[in-house]
């Protein structure tokens, strides 16, 4: 069901240590298994006698929630593990009712998070496992204050799991204050390669002709299933409406979009009755969309990493795919860092673009 043939590099020594009931910080990037990694750690040590919530984990957004919550559920589901995403955009009575009825594990997003443990809905009292997954971008989001408080509100006793892709200052202060000597696991950035992934450039003079370049290659992107990425809200319902008024079939989705409507356009999108996707970084890394073979970077992406979190998409561990770069004059010094960041040589787009899918 979930196509684990054997485990990547991350699992394999991440796996232990957290079984073991140690503390620990593991670097890696998106796509190489870290959901499994630390859903395997908390399922091996929940007492399943006991139905009162033992394990919590913290997520950027509510895709990511959603998601470790399906992987939680799968691979525990034989084990009969209570698992409850805890999430903005939805109903507090409904939280609060799944929470007394009893779950294992709550998987949530830190605002709702707090609010639950503030109201005394969610409970701390059994908790022993406290995982930040994409500590990072949860950090960089402006959530570090509510961390904060809910990390007081824990038992002292709780084993920490900080899962990240990069390390800023305030990812470390939060490991130096709240864990007890975590082990450190880091997956060298050489190994994190975009094996797999073919990378090309497109050079677009203006960002003008970008347009005419995208609907040049749309014919392509029908093939397969397509994520593309800009750099604002606004240019997804700009290009959205563009590429309809082409007669294009497209889906796009935003931070401004209410819960229900983002869920219900990524259903579309998983189930393939939409296959090309507009979006922004926000939602990088909330999209586990097994199909996606290409990914297309309408505007680079502001910061080096960004660039992972987005065409790692692609290659998900194991899996091929392409991602094509627009660049215009303004974008080369950006190109370059890419490169440089990554140790990789992005090449000129061939013409027969079609037949690397």
């Amino acid at each position: 069901m979930l196509g684990f043939e054997k485990p990547s590099a991350i699992q394999q020594r991440g796996i232990v240590p957290f079984c073991k009931g140690l503390d620990v910080i593991q670097q890696a990037q998106s796509g190489t298994g870290k959901t499994a990694t630390f859903c395997s750690g908390i399922l091996q040590q929940l007492d399943y006698g006991l139905v009162q919530c033992q394990a919590l984990v913290l997520a950027p957004t509510r895709e990511l929630a959603q998601q470790i919550e399906k992987v939680m559920r799968a691979l525990g589901d034989y084990l009969g593990v209570k698992v409850h995403a805890c999430v903005g955009g939805t109903s507090i009575r409904e939280d609060q009712r799944i929470l007394a009825s009893g779950v294992h594990v709550v998987v949530g997003t830190p605002g709702r998070v707090f609010d639950m443990l503030r109201r005394q809905s969610l409970r701390a009292d059994y908790l022993k496992m406290f995982v930040l997954d994409e500590a990072d971008e949860m950090l960089s989001r402006g959530f570090k204050d509510q961390i904060y408080n809910i990390f007081q509100l824990l038992p002292t006793k709780v084993q920490v799991g900080v899962f990240s892709a990069t390390m800023p200052p305030e990812a470390l202060e939060i490991t130096r204050k709240f864990m007890n000597k975590p082990v450190r696991i880091l997956v060298k950035r050489d190994e994190l390669t975009l094996e797999g992934i073919k990378q090309f450039y497109v050079n677009v003079d203006k960002e003008d002709w970008k347009l005419e370049t995208l609907c040049d290659l749309y014919e392509t992107l029908a093939i397969t299933q397509s994520v593309i990425f800009v750099n604002t809200r606004r240019k997804v319902d700009w290009l959205t409406d563009k590429l309809r008024g082409r007669d294009h079939t497209v889906s796009a989705t935003h931070g401004d979009m209410d819960q229900n409507t983002r869920d219900i356009i990524m259903r579309e999108f998983r189930s393939g009755s939409s296959r090309v996707l507009i979006t922004t970084d926000l939602l990088a890394r909330g999209i586990d969309v097994q199909q996606v073979s290409l990914v297309i970077n309408y505007d680079l992406p502001t910061q080096p990493e960004n660039y992972l979190h987005r065409i790692g998409r692609s290659g998900r561990f194991g899996r091929k795919g392409v991602a094509i770069n627009f660049v215009t004059k303004e974008d080369e010094r950006m190109l370059y860092d890419i490169q440089k960041f990554y140790n990789v040589v992005i090449e000129e787009l061939p013409s027969n673009v079609a037949d690397l899918l």
